[in-house]
């Protein structure tokens, strides 16, 4: 008797970890910058360089952004893959994707680093 596996890809226990630890540190992520931002003494530009100028701030941001990128990327990869059938859209949709996320992320190291 032949072991079959009745799925081809084999990715989605690692992908379904993957989405709940990037939306568990995002939730953590965003309350620690909505307290860091409330508790600034004025909002001005030189405040919001400051709370950026801090190396560990300014990576666990970045850590945030990449989080958010991975968690759009296997969802939007799994709308393509469920809902749009013809091999080659569904090919360059993913290329699509994959390139605008990791030209946002780099995006996003720019403007962290510029601060």
């Amino acid at each position: 008797m032949v072991n079959r596996q009745p799925v081809g890809a084999h990715y989605g226990l690692k992908d379904w970890i993957g989405q709940r630890a990037t939306a568990v540190y995002m939730a953590i992520y965003t309350v620690i910058f909505a307290v860091c931002a409330l508790t600034l003494p004025e909002f001005t530009h030189e405040a919001w360089s400051g709370l950026f100028s801090g190396g560990l701030f300014r990576f666990l941001s970045f850590l945030f952004f990449l989080s958010l990128f991975y968690h759009a990327w296997v969802g939007v990869r799994d709308l393509w893959m469920d809902y749009v059938k013809p091999t080659g859209v569904r090919l360059g949709l993913h290329l699509v994707t994959l390139f605008l996320l990791v030209g946002y992320a780099g995006w996003a190291a720019q403007i962290l680093w510029r601060l």
